[in-house]
Order: structure tokens, then sequence, then C-alpha cells
């Protein structure tokens, strides 16, 4: 039985390649130079499995190919909105995603930007590297205390929880969170956890408010001018979830004029096209998309792909099927 065509959009951990080179027909990207849409679309007339990535805009036109060979679509990333399901769906392609997997990696790297926002560490680092220290004095980089504060949630779900966990257990914060879909009564209990009613009652109670709900249309800027103005003007913002919920424009300028305190991004509105606005701000701590970023966590991502794949060669219904 000839092997399925598969076509991978970006260079994945070598130890996932060599299982793809044994197992399919495969194309890889060993330049890892990100592919336009004519070469998506190109992919898609071309391979029987398409393995995009969180960067690739598998959007209308793309998914609009023809010939259109393919019919499974496995996303390398828990994170789907940059994929048009429903133009897949029209076009009776499969669909999915890695969720779980990244869970505690992108936690850390949450708690990292909040932790790195409020105690002024990049600062620091800077300070030191440019060498224009002299030395330990009372009121030198003044920062903002972390423990025992409050930490308010938007979203609620496996990753927020992770979060909610370090920072509970690990730094004895209050939290507190707002999720149309909230967890269960055992999971709030865990970290003594108040939900609020509102993402109002949220911003304006929180010390430290991070974002954990999934972009789209239905959260596109929802951290915007208005909502910002709610916050403590002592308080820092953390995402680790996605760019396009937060207004660019609307941060830059709370950021600017101690609206808020100060914020901790790892994800960016139109990424990898950073607003250039954001580096003259020494109270942002910016990462360039390192949320799942460890070695494990890579591999676990690119197998779960390969099981959800396997899932649908076999005729069966893929765990983490999308459409």
């Amino acid at each position: 039985m000839s092997k399925l065509k598969v076509i991978v959009s970006r260079a994945w951990p070598a130890e996932v390649e060599a299982t793809l080179k044994e197992k399919y027909d495969v194309q890889l990207n060993e330049t890892d130079v990100a592919m336009s849409k004519d070469e998506m679309k190109q992919a898609l007339g071309n391979c029987d499995a398409f393995l995009p990535t969180v960067t690739d805009p598998v959007d209308a036109e793309v998914l609009s190919a023809e010939p259109l060979r393919t019919r499974f679509i496995g996303n390398f990333g828990v994170g789907f909105n940059h994929i048009d399901l429903d133009a897949a769906k029209a076009r009776g392609l499969t669909v999915t995603n890695t969720p779980e997997v990244l869970t505690d990696c992108t936690a850390d790297i949450a708690m990292t930007l909040l932790l790195t926002a409020a105690r002024r560490t990049s600062e620091g680092e800077r300070h030191l590297r440019a060498n224009a220290w002299t030395g330990w004095r009372p009121t030198h980089l003044l920062a903002t205390k972390v423990t025992g504060k409050t930490l308010g949630m938007i979203g609620m779900g496996r990753i927020a929880q992770a979060m909610a966990k370090r920072a509970h257990h690990g730094f004895g914060m209050k939290i507190i969170f707002v999720d149309p879909y909230p967890p269960s009564d055992e999971v709030i209990q865990e970290f003594n956890a108040t939900r609020c009613e509102s993402i109002d009652e949220v911003l304006a109670n929180s010390d430290f408010v991070s974002i954990h709900c999934p972009g789209g249309k239905e959260t596109y800027h929802l951290l915007n001018k208005e909502n910002l103005s709610k916050m403590k003007s002592s308080a820092f913002l953390i995402n680790s979830a996605r760019g396009d919920v937060v207004d660019n424009d609307a941060l830059i300028e709370a950021l600017k004029n101690g609206t808020i305190a100060g914020a901790g991004l790892d994800v960016f509105e139109g990424e990898p096209n950073l607003d250039k606005r954001f580096l003259e701000l020494e109270n942002a701590v910016l990462l360039p998309h390192l949320g799942s970023a460890s070695t494990e966590t890579r591999i676990a991502m690119g197998n779960r792909v390969l099981e959800n794949l396997a899932a649908f060669e076999a005729g069966d219904t893929p765990r983490d099927k999308l459409v």
C-alpha cells in the first residue's frame, strides 16, 4: 500500500521528522522559511495531509485551492484562529490541533512574564549589561511585590489552571477569574478561587491580569482602551494566549501614560511583525512567542499531530478533531 503524501509547513524537532520519514511520503521544510499563501495552496493540491503551524494563515483563500487533494490538516499548536474552520468544513476537511501537551510550559512562560514585569528584571539585566550599575542602593529599580497579590484570569481553561496552581500554591496569590464555561467546583476549591460575574470585575480587582482566552472574532481586541482603563494603575497585563485579544494601540498608550504599570507579552497582534513602539517601553517585557518552546513539549506536540493523523488514516475520529 502506498504511503500518504504529507507536507510539513515548517521545520519540526528532528525526532518527530524521523518518524514522519519512516511512516509517510513526506516533504519537509528544511530551510524553515514560512510558506506563502500560494505555496500553501499548491501544497493542498499535492498532498493527502498538510501539517501547518500557528503562524500559517490557512484562511478561506488558501482553502479555495483547486485542485484539492488534501483531506487532513494537522495543526502543530493548540491555537487554531489562523485556520478558517468553516471553509475547511465546507470542503470536507478534517482539522486537528495539539491541546494538553503544552499546558505546563505555557503556564511557566506566563508566570515568567508576571515575575519579570513585576520585579523589573529585564530592566535590571539591561542596566547591568550596559555597564551602568554603580552598586546597591535603597531606591534602585524599585519594583512590585508578587506574593499575596490578586491574580485575575480571563479564561480558566487548562493553561490558566496551571498558572493558578503556580501562583496560588507558590506565591500565595488570590485567584479570581471570569469564564463563560467555568471549571468544576473541585478545581475552583483547589485554588480557593473566586468566580467573577464580568470581565469588569476582574479588571477592577486584580493586581495582575492574565489572558487565557482563545483568539477569534469574539475576543478580538477584548483588551481595548475602555477595558484597560478599568484596571488599577498599579496593575500589570500578562498575555501568553493570543496577540489579537489585545489592541496594540490601546496597550501602548496605556503603558506610556501610566494607565497600567506594565505588561508581559509573549504574543502580539500581527506577529512576527512587532509594533516597534513596544521596543521603546521599559515597562513592557517582550518575548518571541516562547510559550511551548521546550524540547520536550515541541516533541510532544509533533507526536500529537502524528497520533491524530494515524487515527484519520485508520478511519477513526482523531481525539483532537476540530471539524
